[in-house]
């Protein structure tokens, strides 16, 4: 079955009882039994199990060629659980351009309790190798990364990875399912924000975590039960609904992501731009190789610095919305910097104070770029 056909129909058969084509939302808290332990289905309490979330972990496992899916409210609460694999004290080799959520849960969270954590470049070969020469716990990558759209390449990573005696986990929220596939190339688990992609209409919070490792997933399981990070049944039908058209999105998020990067490399007021999908980008040929698309994420810097920025988000931002997150349908622009990864502040690795990120959406290529053309003439007046 392809990827198009499953996003649609794994894990979502017609409802036995009615032939809704649609999985229903199951809203309860509880369910009856038949007896003293004699559960309908494995059906005892919502926050263990809900067949609407059931339907989505199906879903998602098959979309990431996983054997086993576990589903939770959010993508921090996804990252969390796949914290509590490894022992206190256990190391974690992590990319050094990290979510700044990831990064504050790292550093603020987990690093007080006595977890160890290296940030490296593991997009480099030579330094991913020499990060990883002693025994680890576990290994964290993004790729492409957020916001400097770095590319790792997973198979290489992963064996590292396993030689020094750690999962590999990837966190492939900017290339969704449908451009980027870890566990094929190696990696031990997938995790994703599907509030972005896979949800892909900004109407909906959940993260999921993805592996073919039954020992692991049973222990998520446990996890995702124990601490009760759980998306509701509401939640998991709207990110189903999304993921349905994921595929024909992806498609229409990277053809518009080429035509602005076209655009902004030849632009004036631009500085430097970082899109994988670029040839002289460093991680152009790993993308080619494990990405069917470069995807839907720009980085850029502006000349003038931080008042060039500044200059080109304060005043009319048209169709693009200035906001968080990505992976809308929507087209969004922000400032990594004062924003999404200002936590990132005094970490040693924070992200160039002229850096834009564009999340493109679907809307007509020529409508955003005249509105980015007007951001634009705004930083450029701003640099002088």
């Amino acid at each position: 079955m392809e990827f198009e056909t499953k996003a649609i129909h794994a894990g979502q058969e017609p409802d036995p009882l009615t032939g809704s084509v649609n999985v229903p939302i199951y809203q309860t808290s509880t369910y009856a039994q038949d007896g003293v332990g004699a559960m309908r289905g494995g059906h005892d309490y919502a926050r263990t199990v809900n067949p609407t979330r059931t339907a989505l972990e199906a879903c998602l496992a098959a979309l990431d060629e996983a054997d086993h899916g576990v589903a939770f409210s959010s993508g921090m609460g996804a990252i969390s659980a796949i914290m509590e694999l490894i022992p206190a004290g256990g190391r974690t080799v992590a990319i050094n351009d990290v979510y700044g959520g990831t990064y504050r849960l790292f550093s603020k969270i987990l690093q007080p309790k006595g977890y160890t954590f290296e940030y490296a470049d593991l997009a480099e070969p030579a330094v991913a190798a020499a990060a990883l020469a002693q025994p680890t716990d576990l290994v964290w990558i993004e790729t492409p990364s957020n916001p400097l759209l770095k590319v790792v390449d997973i198979r290489e990573v992963a064996k590292l990875a396993h030689a020094a005696g750690a999962m590999l986990v990837v966190d492939s929220t900017f290339a969704s399912p449908y451009l980027q596939q870890p566990l094929v190339l190696g990696a031990d688990l997938v995790v994703h924000s599907t509030t972005k992609y896979i949800g892909g209409h900004s109407d909906v919070v959940g993260g999921f975590v993805g592996t073919r490792n039954a020992a692991v997933a049973e222990r998520l399981h446990f996890v995702q039960n124990g601490v009760g990070a759980v998306p509701g049944p509401v939640d998991c039908f709207l990110t189903l609904r999304g993921v349905k058209t994921l595929a024909v999105r992806m498609e229409r998020h990277c053809a518009n992501a080429r035509q602005i990067v076209e655009h902004l490399v030849t632009h004036p007021a631009v500085r430097e731009v970082f899109y994988p999908g670029l040839p002289n980008h460093p991680g152009y040929e790993a993308a080619a190789r494990q990405m069917a698309d470069f995807g839907g994420m720009i980085s850029f810097r502006v000349h003038g610095g931080r008042a060039g920025a500044d200059a080109a988000l304060t005043g009319p931002t048209g169709i693009w919305t200035l906001g968080e997150s990505l992976g809308g349908v929507e087209s969004l622009i922000e400032h990594p910097g004062a924003m999404t990864h200002a936590s990132l502040e005094g970490s040693g690795f924070e992200v160039p104070e002229d850096l834009i990120r564009l999340s493109v959406g679907i809307e007509h290529a020529g409508d955003l770029l005249a509105d980015l053309d007007g951001m634009l003439d705004r930083a450029a007046r701003a640099a002088g």
